[in-house]
């Protein structure tokens, strides 16, 4: 031990100042004042405006917080396709509009050369029954006169005008018949007199007639009113006959679509169901965007989407449920070779994205999702002074793709001006300018001394 003592005794020079200097280091690290996070950052007018900044005052408002669900958008059953079928047995002789066409009600689709007993036996029997009853009339004129002299008994006059009112029933069912089977009523009217019918046409038929409470649909190029069936009506989606083919009665013959009245569908999961409900009975508005739609091209879409009703069933595959929405549809047409053709703005098949508010936050602040810049659990907003950008922490309640919304908190006040874009930029500056060493919140005086900047 003592030689160890020794030998630290005299080689103290070379430790001893090891020791006094970690102590001074110490000391001064201790002394150091604390560095503070920069809050503020500069930016010069052509710095905003390569950023393309905006800045507009917060305000207090309303806001919906939704959910966002896929859609589509697809044809109304009942309202945007029409099938045409044949009315009797018979051979396709003529086709007078193709897939592409459109056609007013009463246009010649097709010509039929008609195969049918039962529609030849039908106009055998209304002959026969027009020229009986011709004849029973001209009995019973014959007759009149006698009977009111006395000379024959008057219940021959009753026997005969009772004959004329059973035919007069039974050539109204086959003029019924004749109807049903597509011939017009001057067909039934030349059948009565021995002309016979051996072909028929196939007429585009009246457009479906909408409910009491529905409004009168108007495009952007036609207009349709139930009181006048002018114009254009229907356009011709699908040929299911050929030229020289044998139909029977009932098959289809070609299909008609008019899609000013379609649905949007929502597919939405269980979970789900009572926002839907919620938003349905108490008729809120849904927010729809269109994709793939152009509407620098059309007319401004005036409506207001609501829930009309909810499916009760549930698809095994997709495990979703889906809810419909009625769209009002536009189009447009134009002529070419003499024919004209229309353009519809929404189509069948078409994907939606459906905005279904669920929450009414008032008093809130709202603004875009490029205004606000998060740190792990810290969001930041930026608030504008002349050229200073000060970086307020926020406490956000919601966001989605376009919008977050703060809450009124005392953290940001009404009124103040507000980046609406570029956050995550000017998060990006503050960084860079406080890492070169002199902050944008301090300035210097003409002594040296250097204050926060006021």
């Amino acid at each position: 031990m003592s030689i160890l003592g020794a030998a630290a005794f005299f080689t103290r020079g070379t430790w001893m100042p090891m020791f006094s200097q970690t102590t001074i280091q110490s000391d001064t690290e201790e002394a150091a004042a604390p560095v503070t996070e920069p809050k503020v950052l500069k930016l010069t007018r052509q710095a905003r405006k390569n950023l393309h900044l905006v800045a507009k005052p917060a305000k207090l408002q309303t806001y919906w917080r939704k959910i966002q669900v896929p859609g589509a958008v697809v044809d109304r059953p009942g309202y945007s396709d029409r099938g045409v079928t044949s009315p009797a047995v018979g051979v396709v002789t003529q086709v007078h509009a193709f897939p592409g066409d459109t056609v007013k009600v009463g246009d010649r689709l097709f010509t039929l050369r008609l195969f049918s007993e039962y529609l030849q036996k039908t106009q055998k029997d209304f002959f026969s029954s027009a020229r009986e009853t011709e004849f029973i009339e001209a009995e019973l004129k014959r007759l009149l006169p006698l009977a009111e002299k006395g000379g024959i008994a008057k219940t021959k006059i009753i026997d005969l005008e009772n004959q004329v009112s059973r035919q007069a029933a039974i050539i109204q069912g086959h003029r019924q018949d004749l109807l049903t089977r597509g011939l017009n009523p001057d067909q039934i009217e030349g059948i009565a007199k021995g002309q016979f019918v051996s072909t028929v046409e196939i007429v585009a038929p009246p457009l479906a007639k909408k409910r009491s409470n529905e409004t009168t649909i108007q495009q952007t190029s036609f207009r349709m009113q139930d009181s006048q069936q002018t114009g254009f009506a229907y356009e011709v989606q699908e040929l299911n006959a050929e030229l020289g083919q044998q139909v029977q009665a009932g098959q289809l013959l070609s299909t008609l679509a008019n899609h000013s009245s379609l649905y949007i569908e929502g597919h939405a999961f269980k979970r789900e169901t009572p926002f839907l409900e919620k938003a349905a009975q108490n008729s809120w508005g849904i927010i729809v965007e269109f994709a793939e739609d152009d509407p620098a091209h059309w007319p401004v879409l005036d409506q207001t989407f609501e829930i009309r009703h909810l499916s009760n069933v549930i698809d095994t595959k997709s495990r979703t449920f889906d809810f419909f929405i009625p769209l009002m549809n536009q189009s447009r047409s134009y002529t070419k070779s003499g024919e004209t053709f229309v353009v519809w703005r929404f189509r069948p098949g078409q994907r939606v994205r459906l905005h279904v508010p669920v929450e009414e936050l008032k008093d809130v602040l709202v603004l875009p999702a490029a205004s606000v810049v998060r740190e792990g659990p810290e969001a930041y907003v930026f608030q504008q002074n002349g050229d200073l950008f000060n970086r307020i922490a926020v406490h956000v309640l919601h966001e989605d793709r376009l919008n977050i919304v703060l809450a009124n908190d005392g953290s940001v006040t009404p009124g103040v001006y507000l980046a609406q874009n570029a956050a995550a930029s000017l998060n990006r500056v503050l960084k860079a300018q406080a890492a070169s060493g002199m902050r944008a919140d301090v300035h210097v005086h003409a002594d040296g001394t250097v204050h926060a900047s006021h």
